[in-house]
């Protein structure tokens, strides 16, 4: 028996990074992965390589950052499927500047994506949760959240506020069958990453205990956990998945 079989899972950023090697592992454990991204080329290639590999998936363009956009595709999803089980809010910019540097606009873009954009993707599903007495809604914080980090005022602020959110949402939905939890990851190997500098990649290998940058699909296994019945007495958690960068 798979972890999460037959489990209806939306995951926002989905087409890429973290959020793509999630879908992919949630598909590979049963589940059927619903991407929400705004890039279709990517989300579409990725629900075509999902099936070739035996699973279920589907891609809506969605833009997170607009209530309505979330709304519109939560009621689809929930139309299409019956039901919504799992929510992983993965979706995430950055605009990174000092605070003497960081425009208004800088710190509203993520804001509108990081912050609002978990806000309202809970809001709109968690009421399908409730009518089945079950969820699972995970977030994607950060390692920063916990110790902050030079030139991300507005990064910080909203992977601190996903971790405020998620355990108010832990109180408030635990008794309706609905658990809340967050991923804190750490320097993590995404292709945006990889394309930095050799000497930023190695400078940010050495401050990790594990030596070494951690992989999406390190992430998606915790998410995973998370969303599985082995962690249905787990609520209102933050769990660092980060090679021990915060000891």
């Amino acid at each position: 028996m798979k972890r999460l079989e037959k489990k209806v899972a939306i995951i926002t950023g989905g087409a890429d990074g973290i959020g793509k090697a999630t879908a992919i592992r949630f598909a590979q454990e049963g589940a059927i992965a619903v991407i929400w991204d705004l890039n279709e080329e990517k989300g579409n290639r990725l629900v075509e390589d999902i099936h070739a590999d035996g699973g279920e998936a589907s891609f809506y363009k969605v833009n997170t950052s607009v209530f309505q956009e979330v709304e519109a595709a939560a009621t689809i999803v929930a139309e299409r499927y019956g039901k919504i089980d799992i929510l992983i809010n993965n979706a995430g910019i950055t605009r990174d500047a000092s605070l003497k540097k960081m425009s208004v606009d800088q710190w509203q873009q993520v804001i509108d994506v990081n912050l609002s954009g978990v806000f309202y993707c809970t809001k709109a599903v968690s009421p399908f949760m409730m009518d089945k007495s079950y969820g699972r809604i995970i977030s994607t914080s950060s390692v920063v959240a916990l110790y902050g980090n030079f030139g991300q005022t507005n990064y910080v602020a909203t992977k601190a506020g996903v971790i405020g959110m998620t355990k108010t949402w832990a109180r408030e939905l635990g008794r309706k069958g609905i658990t809340a939890n967050a991923i804190a990851p750490g320097f993590i190997s995404t292709e945006m990453v990889t394309l930095m500098p050799e000497n930023v990649l190695a400078s940010m290998r050495e401050k990790v205990p594990l030596g070494r940058l951690g992989k999406p699909e390190e992430i998606a296994s915790a998410f995973v956990f998370l969303a599985s019945d082995e962690a249905a007495y787990i609520n209102g958690a933050v769990i660092s998945v980060d090679g021990g960068i915060t000891i």
